[in-house]
């Protein structure tokens, strides 16, 4: 049996909770795969399921006997889950080189070393204010020089770890709450403990992530926290960990806590929508940007010519202006909903050596980074830089960026513009209103931050990613459907993310969740978007899109007879609704009642004569009985519209074939054909054969058209 063959055993033995199989199965692969100390630790789990399997084989009473049972099956999910690190870690030549150079560096890694090296950073940092101005500077490079390389180190070191012990969690709580310890080591440290807990479940680091989020004074660390638990909010080991269960319903009691954790699902649903609002700012809205803005930003340095036509055509000058201003609102207008509309931009810049270790991903943005001092050159670029970020929504890692691509591209600025900036002339106006750092504004942040990484990190095939949406529209995103959160303070908010998610056309998501609602949430609206008229008219016999899916849904299903009386029932309801009317026209037509169908359809024609939905189901209806001519006038009119619609040209088409007109009739076939079947092979089935049939037109005849066409 393959190894992962034989640990897909015991893993499906862990998901049902079974301890014995576990252990059985884990046996089975160690005498396969030999390796002394896991074997010794599964031979102490062996030795004390023996134990309390035979005192219970004699009757014996034990009230522990559940949480000794619990125990042992979480011992023996944490040597499972090393188990899978050991051949992760082999499988991935990546994090293989993580894990070994950070354990082989002369470095001591325990915890009361790694929170005093933190400590002494804060403190050194502030000692730096009594160093002379000709040392300070130096002496700032190396202090963040030397504390980088130890972060980076501690980064990797934190993403390639194995199972915690609660111990360990417990202290990075205390570290990363501390307001004796940096906050930009705390958040970076959170993204580190957050990407491990996706390549694999650990409850310690999961606790541990809860109890942040719950404790921390810091927005920027508590909203990194929520995302890094919510994503790994996992179904899969309940039953080894009924307590996540437990914790959770704690936290959702608070109504703020529900309220970002719906807020951080919709905002999901949008980085997962990046690709889709990139191409419509890259396609539609950059081009003119571009086009208006590069004479707008040189509007200092004229010529002749541009001032002669200036003045001879103003208007134009404000049409760029206007057509500028647009394109401008839009942008801001989607950014404002929630859209990443800086991804494709910076996307490039990614590929700088500054990306090429894996934490400057995730770390958040300080100007003394030593990996951009050398883009950083005076005071006056920097109060620029600072303008800039706080004016606009850039992510940590694209502010990075722009640091970089700002150095590339200010030598090639006109000098006058160079001035400006040195000068610190440019408005808050100019470059934008100050962003507010709310709650949402720190999490919405992060999540560029991850995306990217997710999207641009060269390695990141090697790591589990949950924006891969290979195999699911959500990815690893969707955790508001997990049974976890089931039956909690959570379910009335499921209503919000079932509309974003139908916004964004992500149905199967929708549905999904759809399916997770409690009995108690199940009102109209659930009914109604789950097509399930009849509970919805139990609810409300006359409302309105009840009655109208109802009857549409018996409609599509051919049942005509039974979906004219609940159009009935609509119109009767609704009278003032033509389509309510028209809808009663059509089954009529179905049902072959042809002369019923009329009587309201010619008054309609009277009192709207320019309602194209009523003349076309008129016209049709005078198709099929026969009334061609009258039939014929009333197309003339709705294929000459600018709105014409598809269906006309082949009902058109019809008409005139029941004339005897085959050679137009075809034409009117062939551009329905062009338009709807993109010029595909026609079917046989193109045709309503039985309805030809019923009005004198032949299989051969039929035939023959297929073949012209």
């Amino acid at each position: 049996m393959a190894t992962n063959e034989s640990l897909k055993l015991v893993d499906d033995a862990l998901q049902t909770g079974n301890c014995g199989w576990a252990i059985r199965y884990m046996e089975n692969y160690l005498a396969a795969w030999p390796e002394q100390h896991t074997s010794q630790k599964l031979a102490e789990i062996r030795e004390d399921y023996d134990r309390m399997e035979s005192y219970w084989q004699q009757g014996g009473e034990d009230q522990q006997r559940e949480t000794l049972y619990q125990r042992l099956l979480q011992r023996m999910y944490v040597l499972y889950a090393n188990v899978m690190h050991y051949h992760r870690m082999k499988a991935s030549p990546y994090q293989n080189s993580l894990y070994t150079r950070v354990r082989q560096a002369q470095r001591d890694w325990s915890l009361t070393a790694i929170r005093q090296e933190m400590e002494g950073f804060v403190s050194n940092v502030a000692m730096l204010q009594l160093e002379p101005d000709n040392k300070r500077g130096a002496k700032s490079q190396e202090l963040y020089r030397d504390h980088q390389q130890q972060m980076n180190q501690l980064f990797e070191y934190v993403l390639t770890s194995r199972q915690w012990s609660e111990g360990v969690g417990s202290q990075f709580v205390d570290m990363l709450t501390s307001p004796t310890i940096d906050t930009v080591d705390q958040q970076l440290l959170i993204a580190a403990v957050s990407l491990s807990l996706l390549n694999q479940f650990d409850m310690a680091k999961f606790r541990m992530l809860t109890e942040v989020y719950r404790l921390s004074q810091d927005e920027a660390v508590r909203q990194r926290a929520l995302v890094g638990w919510a994503l790994s909010v996992s179904d899969t080991y309940q039953k080894v960990y009924p307590e996540q269960r437990e914790l959770l319903t704690a936290l959702l009691e608070s109504e703020q806590v529900c309220q970002e954790l719906t807020e951080l699902q919709i905002q999901l649903i949008y980085c997962l929508n990046e690709e889709k609002d990139s191409r419509t700012i890259r396609k539609e809205i950059m081009p003119d940007l571009l086009k208006s803005s590069s004479k707008m930003m040189t509007n200092d340095i004229e010529t002749e010519e541009e001032r002669l036509e200036e003045v001879l055509h103003p208007e134009v000058s404000e049409e760029r202006m206007e057509h500028l201003e647009a394109s401008m609102r839009r942008v801001q207008d989607m950014q404002k909903e929630g859209v990443d509309v800086f991804y494709h931009g910076f996307s490039q810049i990614k590929r700088y050596p500054f990306f090429y270790d894996i934490s400057n991903w995730l770390v958040p943005f300080f100007i003394q980074h030593p990996d951009i001092a050398q883009f950083v050159e005076n005071n006056n670029d920097i109060r620029f830089l600072k303008k800039v970020f706080a004016t606009n929504a850039f992510c940590n890692s694209d502010k990075y960026s722009f640091v970089i691509a700002f150095q590339e591209v200010i030598g090639r600025l006109p000098q006058q513009m160079r001035e400006m900036m040195q000068r610190g002339e440019y408005s808050a106006e100019e470059l934008g209103e100050t962003v507010e750092h709310s709650a949402a504004y720190e999490r919405r942040l992060y999540l560029m931050d991850i995306y990217r990484f997710f999207r641009l990190y060269p390695h990141r095939a090697e790591l589990a990613n949950p924006f891969n949406t290979d195999n699911d529209e959500m990815g690893g995103c969707d955790f508001f459907s997990r049974t976890l959160l089931g039956n909690t303070p959570i379910e009335q908010y499921k209503v919000q993310i079932v509309r974003q998610l139908k916004k964004h056309q992500m149905n199967h998501a929708a549905q999904r969740l759809l399916q997770t609602f409690a009995d108690s949430c199940r009102d109209m609206q659930y009914y109604l978007w789950t097509r399930d008229y009849d509970h919805a008219l139990q609810l409300n016999p006359k409302h309105e899109r009840a009655l109208l899916g109802k009857g549409r849904q018996l409609y599509e299903q051919g049942h005509y007879e039974e979906a004219l009386t609940w159009f009935e029932q609509l119109s009767t309801c609704y009278p003032e609704k033509v389509g309510n009317q028209l809808y009663v026209a059509i089954c009529l037509v179905q049902l072959e009642r042809y002369e019923e169908a009329l009587k309201p359809l010619y008054r309609l024609n009277y009192e709207q004569p320019e309602n194209d939905a009523v003349n076309r189901v008129l016209a049709w209806t005078l198709t099929c009985q026969g009334k061609l001519e009258q039939a014929t006038n009333i197309y003339e009119q709705l294929i000459g519209r600018e709105q014409q619609k598809d269906d006309d040209l082949k009902n058109y088409g019809y008409c005139l074939w029941l004339q005897g007109q085959v050679s137009r009739a075809s034409e009117f076939f062939h551009q329905y054909c062009q338009r709807y079947q993109q010029n595909t092979t026609l079917q046989s089935d193109f045709f309503d054969t039985e309805w030809l049939k019923k009005r004198g037109i032949t299989t051969v005849e039929i035939n023959m058209m297929l073949s012209l066409l």
